[in-house]
């Protein structure tokens, strides 16, 4: 029997939301984590991993990073990832070419780093004294944080841990030898299978937008990846549903049953909406992350969460905390709130939950 868009969507959001596990193995479960500052009410990372770790509270992936064997890094955004991922990235080439100057600078910095152990940017920049630079949204940074970043790009550092939310650096070490055709295909197809599962079913056209962004993990195949994008259709279950071709792991089958009742506020960067195309053909209505939209044209609020009620996006939630307490407001799609106690009910489970992941007063 065809497959319906219900079902994929239900498919999409049973397998995302999968049965709450520890922290370390829902980052390997879901492969990678996107990783955003702002702070409203929590970090994006999370907000997302609060839905699949049991006993999840804001902040425990950065105190606990050290020993859940994960890395900070770009993937097809900026997160935190499983370190036998990080492995199929680097050694990373293929970046603009540094100046000679450049080039000594980060001779200099690594030797620091390495006789240091793990440094602060201000440790290094006190040592230095490089100055100011251009940073890649047009405005002045300090000169030591751009090379920084450029030297973990590139596979030179890693992030050791943080304090107060600054990343504290590290000297790493790849494997430096050379791949041959087939082992630089099976590494990029065991990428593409790490972005297939963490946001399947996926429409042709965001399927083929993802694979694409993997030139950030992995710039010296950029143009490898038309071709890896076409073995990944061909070895991905696939249907066509309502003119619209889908891709998923080839191993699962859709579900058949019924979603439950819960209320969900999730990340505007979560897996199950982060791909706006999907979003619009499961939910038909367009979701936008306005934290830089200008104040008077926001339509939904400066870090509007979507509200997942069974397998719905019915609208969305702001949520603060205001003098020790959790203050939330809601729009919904429909004008109103569902007439429903289930949801009612659902939504004062969830704004509990997310009372106890901020440590809020009740």
């Amino acid at each position: 029997m065809p497959s319906t868009l219900d079902q994929l969507r239900r498919f999409a959001v049973a397998r995302s939301l999968f049965t709450p596990t520890t922290l370390k193995r829902a980052v390997h479960k879901l492969g990678f984590v996107q990783a955003d500052p702002i702070r409203a009410p929590a970090r994006a990372q999370d907000l997302t991993l609060r839905h699949r770790v049991k006993g999840y509270c804001a902040g425990d992936l950065e105190r606990r990073y050290a020993s859940l064997g994960v890395e900070e890094d770009f993937f097809v955004n900026y997160g935190f990832l499983p370190a036998p991922l990080q492995v199929l990235m680097h050694p990373r080439s293929g970046t603009p070419p540094w100046s000679a100057a450049k080039k000594r600078q980060a001779q200099d910095l690594l030797a620091f780093v390495r006789e240091r152990g793990a440094v602060h940017p201000r440790e290094v920049d006190a040592h230095f004294a490089h100055g100011r630079a251009v940073n890649a949204w047009g405005g002045s940074s300090n000169a030591t944080t751009h090379l920084l970043d450029g030297m973990h790009y590139r596979g030179l550092l890693r992030v050791a841990r943080r304090d107060g939310g600054i990343r504290l650096y590290a000297a790493h070490e790849h494997d430096a030898s050379g791949l041959d055709a087939a082992a630089r295909r099976a590494r990029l197809d065991a990428l593409v299978d790490i972005v297939v599962q963490k946001y399947a079913p996926l429409p042709a056209t965001s399927l083929t937008g993802l694979i694409a962004r993997l030139r950030y993990a992995a710039p010296q195949w950029h143009g490898e990846l038309k071709a890896a994008a076409l073995r990944a259709k061909q070895r991905l279950a696939h249907e066509r549903v309502d003119g619209t071709d889908w891709y998923w792991p080839l191993d699962e089958r859709l579900p058949r049953g019924a979603p439950d009742d819960a209320v969900r506020l999730l990340a505007p960067f979560d897996p199950v909406v982060w791909d706006r195309r999907r979003f619009e053909l499961f939910w038909g209505w367009a979701y936008r992350f306005e934290a830089y939209t200008p104040a008077p044209k926001r339509k939904l609020g400066y870090y509007a969460l979507p509200m997942l009620w069974r397998d719905q996006v019915i609208g969305w939630g702001n949520l603060a905390v205001k003098d020790g307490a959790l203050a939330s407001s809601f729009g919904y799609t429909a004008g109103r709130a569902p007439r429903d106690a289930v949801f009612r009910a659902g939504l004062r489970d969830e704004l509990e939950r997310m009372r106890v992941f901020l440590g809020a007063e009740r």
